[in-house]
Parts: structure tokens; sequence; C-alpha cells
């Protein structure tokens, strides 16, 4: 089996271990006297490592290996932690994905890393130590250094298993041995290590766990492992993994552990081969029920032993090719339209069993649509992640103090607009950092925290998602912002006199446009914001903003589900059906004509002990079949835009339907009142009204 079929499965993981990374870094850094946090980081290293070593990407296991030294020490509390060391692990993070990028890219992996290394090794040797910090520094009689997995790992290894057994943990002493006709040994031992690592620690490996991972073993090997899974469990699970020829699992007690004391080596030399000698006699009896647990091809087993024992699931998922989802999306869309026919038919022919098959029909695709949907959205959490991160290292090269707080990091977009909207949300948020949060002494000065505050929040409003940036800055400067642009010929002086202040602030996303006195790497490098319109306005969507002087900026990005298959309401307008996002619709009723009020020149209405303001669909969208007081009651759907509530007047509701969303080209791509068509079981097109569009 060639490595490169595991490729797409290490990227992913690798990108998940490197946000994990990243997270716990963070969070470290706000409690650096936190070792569960290092332990945390350790073991996410180490499996990176691991899996580096095995895809045969040298230069990512041999950066994630010394970053585990400098761990290990840290987590032995050997080592305090500092900025200098946060700050070099940070640098390491960064070149750990520049790595992962380029093998995505189809890339071998490679970097020149030797300067990080050095780095490293410099702070397990103790010559970079920072203030306060404590280190271990090199033996007098070598220039190597003292590294806790070279020469102090057998005293912590002899101190945990003592105190494990102290406390009532179990621990083992397991001798794996691995089919002769295994291909990838590693990856086999990786698989034991990992589920190993997920329910437990191990506290030792021989051979070592470098070794094993770059295929420096024969067929077994044994490690010290603490867990409070009992022995018969834990053999049957190893024995799960694919290829796997026999386990043995010994238990280790305090008696068994006097005997590992390093001052009697030979002793304990011997126990080991007496261990291994006794694993080797069980191996023949112990095969056949591990080829037994080995399903034929073994390709399967790998899932069940990434499983603990205790029953519990931890890899029940499968990666898709987001294509065969849009292929299956598109399918189910002209299901539904056949459905909406059929039940159209039957209502027709009344036949009492031509019904009864419809309706089972109805409630079957409607399970098989709720699936279908869910499939594809992803939590914008996936994409919120990496901005903490980079907000602390552009806080830290600006001078400034940032606070990034996040909400509705939940709130579930489609993943295609998931991949796209990124890079749009990084210039809006450096934006703010830059531009938008002032010096610590000019907010002092103005009488504000020193602290600054960007929110960063999403949430669903009919048939979209909104993501807003704020900031608690100076805000946009309307008038230098009418000067550049007036200089650089975006508008004339004639027509900037008409602007509307929301019209001033739109400016800021015109071609060219930047209002940095020179040019930073944070932003205005010349790019405006005009390349964060177009990226949304590409993926269907929409950007605005608002800005109090003195008070700070918000951004606002409107982003469509961009699914194919939404629940709305059918509604009736004169001759013409419409349909409303039923996600955007708050309640229906009967409103009568004498209860709108005019307030203002604009129209009105109570509604639950507040005014919302009311809107005629007929008159937005100009029908033919307008018309203004002819009946003195009628039909009123109440819809919602956040905190946002209006009354929308339309004659007649047909029906609660499900329906297929199609889009209405590039030549009505501007209509924004209406966000696509549907066909209807009659074969006629209804318009989508845009809920959001009838909000200001």
């Amino acid at each position: 089996m060639e490595m490169n079929q595991y490729l797409s499965i290490f990227i992913d993981e690798a990108n998940d271990h490197l946000q994990s990374l990243n997270e716990s870094m963070l969070r470290l850094e706000q409690s650096p006297e936190d070792l569960s946090i290092v332990q945390i980081i350790f073991r996410s290293a180490h499996t990176l490592k691991g899996m580096s070593a095995t895809m045969g990407f040298e230069d990512l296991a041999s950066l994630t290996h010394e970053m585990e030294n400098v761990l290990d020490l840290v987590r032995n509390s050997k080592l305090s932690m500092n900025e200098t060391i946060f700050d070099a692990l940070f640098k390491c993070l960064d070149a750990l994905e520049g790595m992962v990028q380029d093998v995505v890219g189809g890339g071998t992996g490679k970097a020149d890393v030797s300067d990080l290394v050095e780095v490293l090794k410099a702070i397990v040797r103790g010559d970079i130590a920072g203030p306060g910090s404590k280190a271990v520094k090199a033996s007098a009689e070598s220039d190597k250094p003292i590294v806790a997995t070279e020469l102090l790992l057998d005293q912590y290894q002899l101190s945990i298993l003592e105190q494990s057994v102290d406390s009532g943990m179990k621990v083992f002493h397991i001798q794996v041995f691995i089919r002769e006709d295994c291909v990838l040994k590693a990856v086999r031992a990786y698989m034991v290590f990992d589920f190993l690592e997920k329910n437990g620690e191990i506290v030792k490996s021989h051979p070592s766990v470098q070794d094993i991972e770059q295929d420096k073993f024969d067929r077994s090997f044994s490690v010290y492992y603490i867990s409070q899974i009992d022995e018969a469990a834990l053999q049957e699970s190893i024995l799960n993994v694919s290829e796997i020829e026999s386990a043995m699992v010994i238990p280790v007690d305090r008696s068994s552990l006097a005997e590992l004391d390093q001052s009697k080596e030979e002793a304990a030399q011997q126990q080991v081969q007496a261990i291994q000698q006794a694993a080797a006699a069980a191996a023949a009896p112990a095969a056949a029920p591990a080829k037994a647990a080995a399903k034929p091809g073994g390709e399967s087993a790998p899932a069940r032993a990434a499983a603990p024992a205790s029953g519990a699931n931890a890899n029940r998922t499968i990666r898709v090719d987001i294509e065969r989802l849009d292929t299956l999306m598109n399918l189910f869309s002209e299901l539904l339209i056949d459905r909406s026919r059929l039940e159209q038919l039957a209502t027709e022919v009344k036949r009492s069993d031509l019904t009864e098959t419809v309706e089972h029909m109805a409630r079957v695709s409607g399970d098989l649509q709720n699936i279908v949907l869910k499939l594809r959205m992803v939590p914008v959490e996936s994409v919120f992640n990496r901005f903490p991160r980079m907000v602390r290292d552009l806080a830290k090269s600006l001078d400034k103090k940032l606070e990034l707080v996040i909400t509705g990091a939940e709130t579930e977009l489609d993943r295609t607009v998931i991949d796209e909207i990124g890079d749009p949300l990084v210039h809006l948020i450096r934006n703010s950092v830059d531009h938008g949060v002032e010096m610590p002494a000019a907010r002092l000065a103005a009488g504000k925290p020193e602290t600054g505050t960007i929110r960063l929040r999403a949430f669903h409003s009919g048939n979209h998602v909104f993501i807003e940036i704020e900031d608690d800055g100076a805000g946009i400067n309307r008038p230098k912002v009418l000067d550049i642009a007036i200089n650089k010929g975006i508008v004339s002086p004639e027509d900037a006199k008409k602007l509307s202040d929301d019209e001033i602030n739109m400016l800021l996303f015109a071609p060219g446009f930047s209002t940095a006195d020179k040019i930073s790497d944070i932003s205005g490098r010349g790019v405006g914001l005009d390349v964060v319109r177009s990226k949304i306005e590409s993926l269907g969507g929409q950007v605005s903003v608002t800005s109090t002087m003195g008070q700070g900026s918000i951004f606002s990005i409107q982003l469509p589900l961009t699914l194919s298959i939404i629940s709305a309401m059918l509604i009736k307008l004169g001759s013409e059906k419409y349909a409303f996002p039923l996600s955007s619709i708050v309640e229906t009723g009967a409103v009568k004509r004498e209860d709108i009020r005019d307030l203002h020149g604009n129209k009105v209405i109570e509604y639950r002990k507040a005014i919302i303001p009311v809107v005629s669909l007929a008159k937005v969208l100009d029908s033919p079949d307008y018309r203004d007081d002819d009946e003195k009651e009628t039909e009123m759907l109440v819809i919602r835009k956040g905190e946002k509530l209006a009354a929308v007047l339309v004659d007649e509701f047909i029906s609660q339907s499900e329906i297929v969303l199609k889009t209405l080209g590039k030549y009505l791509a501007n209509q924004k009142l209406i966000s696509g068509a549907t066909i209807m079981g009659d074969g006629q097109v209804a318009l989508i009204v845009d809920p959001n569009a009838l909000i200001k």
C-alpha cells in the first residue's frame, strides 16, 4: 500500500493538531503555570511528530521532536515558560503550518528549520532561559544537553510509575508483536500508540518512539503504560488493530517497580529479557484470537482500534469529497421538484392509495432532506479559531493591547462558503487592528480602557448568515475619507456633498482606496477593501459598514447559506406567487388597515407592545396589481433580521413548502430584493424574496 493513500488523512489531522496547538499555546500564555495545558500541547506535538515521521516528512518530525524536548522539561517542572520560549514555540508552529501547506500544494514539506532547531536546543541547554526561568544546564563533562528524554527520563519514569501505583492507577508492561507479512509496521505501531495515548499515558517504550516511527525495529515493541482500563479490555483493543499478531499485557505492582531502579540495572535487564521470553512463548496461543478479531483485508479494523475499550466510538466519521455532496444535493433537488408535482397530481386524481403513497414518500424524503442539508453544514468556528493567534501576534507587532471576543462560533454555514470566507475576514480583522483600535496612550487620553476590544460574531437571519467585526476604536474619519476619495478621482466634489454618512463609509470599498499614511505589513499595502467586497459578492453576499467617530466601527457581511433546498412560506400577490424563507418569519396574521399609522412619513403598526415598520410587498416590487386601501383587512408576515422586526403586507397565504432554490443567473445578479427562484409543482416559477432586503 502506497503512503500517498494516507496523505489526505495526514493533511486533515495535521491541520487539526496545529489548530489545537495554537489554541492551547494561547491558553498557556494566559496561565503559564498550568501543567495540564502543557500535557495537552505535548501530546498533540508528539502525535504530529509520529504522523510526520511515518509519512516521511523528516523536517516536520525533527522540528516537533525538538519542541517535545522543551515541553518535556516544562511538564516535568525543569523549565519555566517565559516570553522567549513562547515566541520560539509560536514561530515553530508557523513553520509547521508552512510545511503542511507545502504538502497540501503537492510539495515535499521540506523547509530549512535549522535556526529554529538550534534555538530550541539552546533553550533545553539553558543557554536561552529568559528572565525568571529555570532550565536544566548541560553537564560539565559533556557538551551534550541533559534532555529529559535521554538522561533523566528513567528516574522520572520510576517516580511516575510508583506514584501511579500508590494512587490506585493500573500500570502495565505491554509487549506487542506485528505479523511478519505486515508492509507498514510503523503505521500499525502508530495506531497502537494512538489508542494507548488516548486512554492513558505511555511512560517508556522500547525501542524508542523515534526509532519505531522511523521503522527502525523488528516485529515487536514494548511499553510501560498507565491507564484505568483493565487488562483484558486493553489486550482486546490492541488486538483489534489490523496486522497485530499478539499482545502480552502484564500488570506491574510496587515490588516489580523496585527491581526497575536504575541502580540495579543488571537485574532490570534480566527482567526485561524474561518478559520478552514470556511474551514470545505466548505469541502462538495469542495469535488465534488476534487473527479472529481482524477482518479480511485488514482495512476496517483501524477504525475499531481507535475506539476506547469501554465501547465509546471515537472515530465514527468519514471524509467525503465535496464534489460528491454537490452531486447528491443536485439529484435530491430534482427529486424534490418531482415530489411536489406528484403531490399536486395526487390531490387532482383523489385516489386514496396514491395519496397514502405520496404522503409516505414526502415523509421519507423530508428525513432524507434534513440529512443531505446537514452534511454540507460546518460551524464557522473552523474559520474563527485561527483569529485569536493572529490578533495576538498583530497586537505584539503594533505594541497595542487587544482583546478578541468571539460569539456565535457554532453558527453553521455551507462548506463551500466556509472555505472562501477566511481571507476576507483576515483582511477586515487586520484592518480593525491597524486602523480601528488606537494606541494605548491615545485610548487613555480619550477616556477609554487601555485594552481595545474587537468583537467577531456570527448569527443566522432568514436564509442568510451574518458575520460582524466590531471594534471600539476611533471610528471612520469621514472628512478624511471624502478628501482621499476626491483626490483619487473616486468621487467628484459635487457628488461628495450629496453623500450620506453610510455612503461615505462605503467609499472604503472603492477600488484603490486606502487611508493608510504609509504602507505596512498589517494592512494598507496598496490593496484596499475592494478585494474584500469582490470576494464576498462572488459568494452571493454583501458587505456594509457603520461607524461612529470616537466609538468604533462595525463591518457586516451578509452571506447566503447557498443551500439548494429551503423551507418557505408561499404567498400570493395579485396574480403572482412568491416565497419567503421560513427561518426569517416570526409569525403570520391579519391586520386591519385602520391599525396602520403614519409616523414621520413612514407606516408603522403596534406589534406585541412594540412599534414596527410596515412594508407593502406590492409597492416595493412595483406590482401591476398594487392597490393601496382597497380592502379593510390584509394578510401580514412578521419577519426578523437580527433584532429588527418588520410587518410585510401580502394578499394571501398559499402554503408552507420545501422549495428548490435556483439562482437567477448573472444577468439578474444585482437584484437585491430577490434571492432566487423556485419551480412549483405545477411547473410555474415563483420568485424567492430576501427578507433582509426589506428591513433597513
